[in-house]
């Protein structure tokens, strides 16, 4: 699964994970707030009929009767799945009791599941992290609250909030939450490879993982993922070839989807991403890389930004 990311898991960049291998690829984090909707932002993200694949929809909030509001709209939408946000570490949305904030507060959780599980017919879901910090590490509490009010999937980062994304993720705590719960476990960071995929799926337990940061700017890493675990083998490289074309057309989609003025900024980072994947720096052009990000960061425009991708592609071949 692709994880949501809000500013990355936009609709162009979910539907080219699917098409390389993503089971789900989850919509970035929506507010459960109705005064924020009217922003083009959130008419962006709310945009949901034209996705490939199943349609999973993350919200986020901490008022119960906000939140069942959020779902049911967004099930009026499109979506096929509402994935409850209670993992996310950033400090403005947990000053709002919303995200990973949540994790300390278990009745609350309680409310809020009870409250989007009761407003849709469709699957709810959830994704947490281990707990708020190493001393409240209460994921199982968590998880067992969650299974006995109806969600259908847990997705669990081996980290606690206080964590952010420093050190290595744990994986400890996921394979407890698998022990404890019935329904379906998703397990979470750190999963850079096919082979770590299987490492974490077999120590874990988990049904399926789900892959955040590892996929910006490599799309790849879920069929290679897929082909590992049913072959035991490790898939070739994409060719620079079908780099060069998956990138060019990942910009030309982030171009259509934005408009020439946000397509042009979406596309600086995509680009930096892809950029620092393997099968770039694997080229021996590191030099040629740092010049080039510096000066794509500087157009201004769609045509710009393309000649300069055809033209470094055609001195690497």
């Amino acid at each position: 699964m692709l994880a949501p990311m809000a500013g990355i898991t936009d609709q162009p960049f979910r539907q080219l994970c699917c098409r390389m291998g993503a089971g789900l690829a989850v919509s970035e984090m929506i507010s459960s707030n109705p005064k924020v909707w009217d922003t083009e932002k959130s008419k962006r993200r709310m945009l949901h009929s034209d996705d490939a694949g199943i349609r999973s929809v993350q919200i986020a909030g901490s008022c119960p009767e906000e939140l069942a509001f959020a779902a049911q709209v967004n099930a009026d939408k499109g979506a096929q799945i509402i994935d409850i946000n209670m993992g996310c570490p950033a400090k403005k949305v947990n000053k709002k009791l919303a995200g990973s904030a949540l994790l300390k507060e278990p009745a609350l959780v309680e409310q809020i599941v009870k409250s989007v599980v009761n407003a849709v017919d469709i699957p709810v879901t959830l994704k947490i992290r281990t707990g708020w910090c190493e001393n409240t590490r209460n994921g199982v509490e968590i998880a067992k609250i969650a299974e006995i009010n109806g969600i259908q999937s847990l997705a669990v980062h081996g980290r606690t909030r206080n964590d952010f994304y420093k050190g290595n993720a744990e994986y400890d705590t996921i394979k407890a939450i698998k022990k404890a719960i019935d329904i379906p476990v998703v397990a979470n960071g750190d999963i850079s490879s096919a082979d770590k995929a299987e490492q974490v799926l077999s120590y874990t337990g988990a049904d399926a993982i789900m892959i955040g940061r590892a996929a910006q700017g490599n799309p790849w890493i879920f069929r290679e993922i897929n082909h590992f675990l049913k072959t035991s083998r490790h898939m070739l490289a994409p060719t620079l070839d079908e780099v060069r074309s998956t990138l060019v057309e990942h910009v030309m989609e982030l171009h259509t989807f934005y408009g020439d003025f946000l397509g042009v900024r979406f596309a600086r980072k995509h680009v930096s991403w892809y950029m620092r994947t393997p099968y770039l720096l694997s080229s021996n052009v590191n030099d040629q890389e740092t010049t080039f990000r510096s000066i794509f960061n500087g157009l201004e425009s769609k045509s710009e930004q393309l000649d300069a991708l055809n033209l470094y592609f055609d001195n690497l071949t």
